[in-house]
């Protein structure tokens, strides 16, 4: 059965989530901001097809920035999509573990580590 979270609530799980990235990679990550969501927009659902989408990194990775061409843009935004994962898990401490995941796995892209790479790693 779903597990049911208010979006205030959610809010908190996903600031648990980031409380949970080292300092030390914390420190490094670069106009980026961390957003909720219900569920994905038309725009960041576009071409993604079959499994719930959990979490979006929307911007350019740190790898690919560079003073001439990644001045003065807006932040890049991280979304971490609530009913989504709320869907998937039985209870509140499931939810945690797989916000705290998905967090995880979308800081991932923002240092520009993608997918394939991620499952190199044995990320998910």
């Amino acid at each position: 059965m779903p597990v049911q979270v208010s979006p205030e609530r959610f809010d908190e799980i996903v600031g648990e989530a980031l409380d949970l990235i080292p300092e030390e990679l914390a420190a490094r990550m670069e106009n980026v901001a961390v957003l909720t969501a219900d569920a994905p927009s038309p725009t960041q659902r576009r071409g993604r097809t079959g499994r719930s989408l959990l979490g979006l990194y929307e911007g350019v990775n740190l790898t690919r920035r560079s003073p001439v061409r990644y001045s003065a843009v807006m932040p890049d935004r991280i979304t971490i999509f609530r009913l989504s994962h709320c869907r998937i898990v039985r209870d509140e401490d499931e939810l945690r573990r797989r916000v705290a995941r998905t967090v995880a796995h979308e800081i991932a892209h923002h240092f520009g580590i993608s997918d394939d790479r991620l499952r190199e790693l044995g990320a998910y």
